[in-house]
């Protein structure tokens, strides 16, 4: 009898949430996206994109946003692209917006913060959504690599040069700060090139497999003169650890590990989010994708700006009291060279099988403002897939800084 009255009471309390319960919750108020997709990421200079230009794969995207979503484009309040070498990406992005039909009541702008600048406009949008600014809005990462990577023109004056040393190393080539991370941590050629070959080989996988089919929008574009329909990432299938062991380094001034086969390919591409309020999905109709939770920030030393992720992950999931090995189901975090992404992945003993299951920049390609979004897009896809919950983006920042975003998959 007592056994029995102890438990008709403990029926009555409310159970212990787990951390993950937690951050699932629903609420009327959270940020949701319900439309995420992407364009083919393209090889630049000689790809599908090689010419169009980043204004014209900005109006590609935003059209199918408009066509795809079912939300009347009256109610998108604003619209943000994540862009790095384009200076004139703000242009860009409000003219493209209003020929692919949001009137001209909807606001646009554009952020550059590096390699995360598609993360920071998707940070930009919900924010803004959180503080009550909009209901609606589009976020969009675009790069054209093909329009050119130029560096720097000049170095910074002297005050800066003289400042510090950390400053003077933000003049550093990304390609040095992967040797500096390889000779620093001990992250040999060989380990690149393993982890580079199980990159593609993954990339591969899921493209024979059809993985990528529910991200990827075909882009009608011209190529050469001619209209050309693009539906396919453009990896190189076939690479083997034989095939790549002996290319030659890129940065011999600095080292000897980084090369085309273990960096991250230059490429063209896009992505692009809807985000508003649960309340406002509901009202509308639309599927609601995933939840937003939050996004972290660190700093480390710009000459080893690679290992980021480092910093900036376990900081997000303390805040939200989360387990890696645990709690996160699946982990996209960005290659930009295989230096870094083996040592985050050591350093954090991540479950490799969680970490970029479909490959990750080294096979796709690293669209600079793109990828933030492209993770985004391809994660949760990987969620809906597996039928797992809770992802987690990551990203190193040129100049020394990590970013990462969670989010929470609602297609289980």
């Amino acid at each position: 009898m007592a056994s029995q009255r102890l438990s008709a009471v403990l029926s009555h309390l409310p159970s212990a949430s787990s951390a993950v319960d937690n951050i699932a919750k629903q609420s009327p108020d959270d940020v949701v996206i319900t439309l995420a997709i992407r364009t083919p990421m393209c090889k630049a200079k000689k790809g599908g994109f090689k010419d169009t230009t980043l204004d014209g794969l900005i109006f590609k995207i935003l059209e199918q946003v408009r066509l795809r979503s079912n939300v009347d484009p009256r109610l998108v309040d604003d619209v943000c692209l994540g862009n790095v070498r384009d200076g004139k990406a703000a242009y860009y992005v409000r003219a493209a917006s209003l020929a692919a039909g949001f009137p001209n009541t909807s606001a646009a702008s554009s952020v550059a913060r590096f390699c995360s600048s598609g993360l920071t406009a998707t940070q930009f949008i919900a924010n803004e959504i959180i503080t009550g600014t909009i209901e609606i809005g589009v976020v969009v990462g675009a790069e054209t690599l093909s329009e050119g990577n130029e560096r720097l023109s000049r170095p910074f004056v002297d005050e800066i040069m003289n400042g510090s040393d950390d400053a003077k190393d933000c003049m550093l080539p990304m390609g040095a700060t992967s040797e500096n991370v390889a000779r620093e941590f001990n992250v040999t050629r060989q380990r690149q090139d393993e982890y580079a070959v199980e990159s593609y080989r993954r990339a591969e996988l899921a493209q024979k497999s059809g993985w990528f089919d529910d991200e990827i929008v075909p882009i009608t574009v011209k190529k050469d003169g001619k209209d050309i329909t693009v539906s396919r990432d453009e990896i190189r299938w076939g690479t083997t650890y034989d095939g790549i062991k002996n290319l030659r380094p890129a940065f011999p001034e600095y080292g000897d590990t980084t090369h085309a086969g273990n960096a991250s390919q230059v490429t063209d591409g896009a992505g692009a989010l809807l985000l508003m309020k649960r309340s406002k999905a509901l009202e509308l109709n639309q599927p609601i994708l995933a939840k937003y939770v939050g996004t972290a920030l660190a700093g480390l030393p710009p000459r080893i700006m690679g290992i980021g992720p480092v910093f900036a992950i376990p900081k997000l999931l303390a805040r939200y009291n989360l387990s890696l090995d645990k709690d996160i189901d699946v982990v996209e975090i960005n290659e930009a060279f295989a230096s870094m992404a083996v040592y985050c992945r050591d350093y954090l003993n991540l479950d490799w099988t969680k970490m970029n299951p479909r490959g990750g920049a080294i096979a796709l390609g690293h669209p600079f403002g793109c990828t933030g979004v492209r993770q985004i897009v391809t994660g949760l896809s990987e969620c809906r897939r597996r039928k797992r919950k809770v992802l987690l983006t990551s990203m190193c920042l040129g100049t020394g800084m990590g970013m990462a975003g969670l989010f929470v998959n609602e297609q289980l």
